[in-house]
C-alpha cells in the first residue's frame, strides 16, 4: 500500500470519507492507492483522514446520537428495511467493487454480500431484539423491569478480506440498537464502506449516525483513545486484535476484537471422502485462503490420509485460478503484492523445515504477467512444530498432518493457540458428538467445513482468536451494543412511617 500522495499523472477516482451525511475529502494527512489485484494496477486513490477529519466524524456522531437513541426502535428498523432494499437493488455494483478491490471471484463476492445482508435482516427485528424483561410483585407492591439502552458512539475497524460483509456484521446492529457509528475500513478496499454509508443516507438515516473515515494506524489510534467513543469492534490479525483490545480497554471502552485463526478439519477413516475433499477444497482455497474461517490444516486420522491426499491432488490440478471478472475462475489473486510475497515466504519456510511440498502454488507467476496471483499449495507430513502449522498464513496453503486416533487429533486442535473454527467429517454420530464436546474451539462444524453461524446466532472464537467477552451479531451482538438498566418500582399509597436501614428483602 502506497501512503504518499500519488504522482500528478495518476488521475484515478478518489474514494471520499463519509461524514455527517455527505462525502468529504478534507485535507488528507496522506494518500493511499487502491489496486486491482487481478491486474496489479492502481484504480483509485483514498485520502487518509487528518486529525481534523477524525474530529469531524466524532463531532458528527456525538451530535447525532442522542436524537437517534431517542428514536423509537420501530422507526430505526424502517430505515434498515429501506437500506436492505437498496443493497438488493445495487448488489451488482457492490459485488463488482468487492471483486475489483479485493480480487474475489464474483460468486464469492456475491455470497459474502449476502451473508452481510443477513445481518441487516436480523437488525430489522430491532423492536423484538430490544424487548426488556418484567417481573411483577417481586416484593409487596414492588415491580422490577430491565431494559437495554444504547452505548453512544461506536467504532468498527474492519479487514481487507470482506469489504462489505464484516462491516455489515457491525454497523447495522449498532445502529438498530440506537448508537451512532464510525467505520474505519481497510485502506486496501475502501469503496464499499463509503458506498454503504451513502445507501444508508438514501434510506433515510439522519446525518452523523453513520460515518466512514479512511486511514492508517494513526487514525485507528485516534479512535481507540478518544473519550467520546464508547465501544470498539475489530476484526483482523491476532497481534493487532490484542493491541486494539488493550488500547481501547485502557481508555475505558467496551471492546470485541476478533483475531487470527488456524482452523483444523479432522477427516475420520469412515468419512464420505467425496464430500470431505470437495468441502475441503472450497474451505481451504476459496477466496484465495484469505478467510479467518478458512481450513488451513487437515488432520487425517488413521488410514484416511493417503486417499485424501490423492483426491486433493487430482482436484487441485484442475482448479481454475484467474481474475474475478472471469466467470470460469474459481480462485482469484491475493490482495496485494506484499501479501503475495509473504505467503510465498511461508511456502519456502515449510520446505526448509522439512514438510513435503506436494503442490507448489508459486508457479502461476509464470502464467500471469501482472496481478498478485498465487496458485494452491499443499503440504503433507507436517508437524506441529513447523511455522506453516503454528502460524496463520492467510493464503491458499493447506497443511496436512497425520494422526493415529481421534484422541490425538483432538489433542492437536486443543493445543493450538488459536480457537476460531474447526470441522470434523465422519459418518459416526457418536464420534461427532464427542469431538464437538471436547474441542476448545468457538465454532464447530460436523460435516460442514466452514461453520460460520447465521446472523441470528453469534460469531466468535476462543483462546487467542477473540479478545473481549462478547461475540459478533446474534444475541451477543445485541448485548455488546447495548447496556443493561434494571428498575425496581413501587408506588406507595401513603407516606412511610419510619426509615428502614436493613438490606431490602422480598417481604
Amino acid at each position: 500500500m502506497i501512503t504518499q500522495a500519488p504522482s500528478p499523472e495518476f488521475e484515478a477516482e478518489v474514494v471520499p470519507a463519509w461524514i455527517d451525511g455527505k462525502p468529504r475529502i478534507g485535507d488528507p494527512a496522506s494518500w493511499g492507492v487502491v489496486y486491482n489485484p487481478a491486474t496489479g494496477y492502481p484504480v483509485r486513490r483514498v485520502p487518509f483522514a487528518s486529525p481534523a477529519d477524525v474530529d469531524a466524524a466524532l463531532c458528527a456522531a456525538t451530535t447525532a446520537w442522542p436524537e437517534w437513541a431517542n428514536t423509537p426502535a420501530v422507526q430505526r428498523a424502517r430505515v434498515l428495511f429501506r437500506f436492505k432494499a437498496l443493497i438488493e437493488e445495487h448488489q451488482d455494483e457492490l459485488v463488482a467493487l468487492i471483486s475489483e478491490e479485493h480480487g474475489k471471484v464474483l460468486s464469492d463476492a456475491r455470497g459474502s454480500l449476502q451473508r452481510g445482508l443477513e445481518v441487516v435482516e436480523f437488525a430489522c427485528g430491532a423492536p423484538n431484539l430490544l424487548k426488556g424483561e418484567y417481573s411483577e410483585q417481586v416484593g409487596t407492591g414492588v415491580d422490577c423491569y430491565a431494559m437495554r439502552q444504547p452505548l453512544g458512539v461506536c467504532v468498527g475497524i474492519t479487514p481487507f478480506n470482506f469489504p462489505a460483509m464484516v462491516p455489515m456484521w457491525m454497523f447495522p446492529l449498532a445502529i438498530a440498537c440506537g448508537n451512532a457509528f464510525i467505520l474505519k475500513p481497510s485502506e486496501k478496499v475502501p469503496s464499499c464502506a463509503t458506498r454503504l454509508a451513502e445507501l444508508l443516507t438514501d434510506a433515510g438515516l439522519p446525518p452523523g449516525v453513520m460515518n466512514v473515515v479512511h486511514g492508517d494506524k494513526s487514525v485507528v489510534d485516534a479512535l481507540l483513545e478518544d473519550p467520546r467513543v464508547a465501544a470498539v469492534s475489530f476484526v483482523g490479525s491476532t497481534p493487532v486484535a490484542e493491541y486494539v483490545h488493550q488500547t481501547a480497554s485502557a481508555s475505558g471502552k467496551r471492546v470485541q476484537a476478533l483475531g487470527g485463526a488456524k482452523n483444523h478439519m479432522v477427516v475420520m477413516p469412515d468419512a464420505n471422502l467425496d464430500n470431505a475433499v470437495d468441502a475441503l477444497l472450497g474451505a481451504a482455497y476459496g477466496s484465495a485462503g484469505e478467510r479467518c474461517m478458512a481450513i488451513s490444516v487437515v488432520v487425517a486420522v488413521s488410514d484416511a490420509g493417503d486417499e485424501v491426499r490423492r483426491r486433493l491432488i487430482e482436484k487441485l490440478t484442475r482448479l481454475k485460478v484467474g481474475p474475478g471478472s472471469d466467470p470460469e475462475s474459481e480462485m482469484g489473486p491475493l490482495v496485494t503484492e506484499a501479501h503475495r510475497e509473504r505467503v510465498a515466504h511461508y511456502i519456502q519456510a515449510g520446505v526448509d523445515e522439512g514438510a513435503e511440498l506436494v503442490m507448489d502454488g508459486r508457479q502461476p507467476r509464470d502464467r500471469f504477467k501482472s496481478g498478485f496471483f498465487l496458485g494452491p499449495s499443499l503440504f503433507d507430513h507436517a508437524t506441529s512444530a513447523m511455522r506453516i502449522y503454528r502460524e496463520e498464513i492467510f493464503g491458499p496453503v493447506l497443511t496436512m498432518v497425520r494422526a493415529n486416533t481421534l484422541d490425538e487429533a483432538v489433542g492437536l486442535v486443543n493445543q493450538h493457540e488459536y480457537g476460531n473454527g474447526t470441522a470434523i467429517f465422519t459418518r459416526d454420530g457418536g464420534v461427532a458428538r464427542d469431538y464437538a464436546s471436547r474441542v476448545n474451539i468457538g465454532m464447530v462444524g460436523i460435516n460442514v467445513a466452514i461453520p460460520v453461524p447465521m446472523a441470528f446466532h453469534s460469531f466468535g472464537g476462543w483462546k487467542r482468536s477473540l479478545f473481549g467477552d462478547l461475540a459478533m451479531h446474534g444475541a451477543e451482538g445485541v448485548r455488546f451494543y447495548t447496556r443493561l438498566k434494571t428498575v425496581s418500582s413501587r408506588w406507595p399509597e401513603g407516606s412511610s412511617s419510619s426509615a428502614d436501614f436493613n438490606m431490602p428483602v422480598n417481604k
